[in-house]
Parts: structure tokens; C-alpha cells; sequence
């Protein structure tokens, strides 16, 4: 879960970043981001995607707390939870693609599986 890494920004921050990344991830289903930050995100949006399975209101009202767009938990809720029904965790993938041109940072692509 988040809290492992600091990412170089201070909590709220870092929380919005993320909030944001996770978002972007469940309505993209995929993004391009560094290995360290998609290690950041791929638990949290396996837990939102959780959260969709759950299908209950009090886990709608989590995701709504976490995710910045409604119509994604809308998608999450509706399109992913009955994809990833028969689905034990693992909903993510994260693939290396080599450094970034500009800072040499290690680029990997977060997809849902």
C-alpha cells in the first residue's frame, strides 16, 4: 500500500498524484508513467477495482472518496467489476520500456490485465 515511497513531494501532494494516476489508469486502462510510481499505483487501483466487486453502497462511497470522477467509479462499478468477477487480484500489469529520454528516469506502461 502507499506510505513505502515518498516520491520526492510531501503527503497531500502525493496523495493527489496518485489519486489522479489511479483515476486516469481505470478510465485509460492503461498509462506510461516511472516503475516507482506505477508500483504506487498498481495496489490502490486493484483495491478500487475490489471495491467494484464488492458492489455494496458503503464500498461506492470508498471509491468515491478515492477515485477524482464519478463516471469512473460509474465504469468501475458496472464495466470492470463484472470483467474481473471470476478474477482473485492481479488486475494490473507493469511492463519496463526502458529509460526516459530527458533524465534517464525507468519508464514502465500500467495496464489492466
Amino acid at each position: 500500500m502507499p506510505g513505502t515511497r515518498k516520491l520526492g513531494k510531501p503527503t497531500d501532494q502525493r496523495m493527489a498524484m496518485l489519486r489522479q494516476q489511479v483515476t486516469d489508469l481505470l478510465d485509460n486502462g492503461k498509462m506510461e508513467t516511472t516503475v516507482t510510481r506505477a508500483r504506487e499505483i498498481a495496489p490502490l487501483a486493484e483495491k478500487m477495482i475490489t471495491l467494484g466487486k464488492k458492489n455494496t453502497l458503503a464500498s461506492r462511497r470508498q471509491a468515491l472518496a478515492f477515485i477524482t470522477r464519478e463516471d469512473v467509479v460509474t465504469k468501475v462499478f458496472k464495466e470492470l467489476a463484472s470483467k474481473y468477477a471470476e478474477r482473485n487480484g492481479g488486475y494490473t500489469r507493469i511492463t519496463k520500456i526502458g529509460p526516459r529520454r530527458g533524465d534517464a528516469a525507468e519508464m514502465a506502461v500500467i495496464e489492466l490485465v
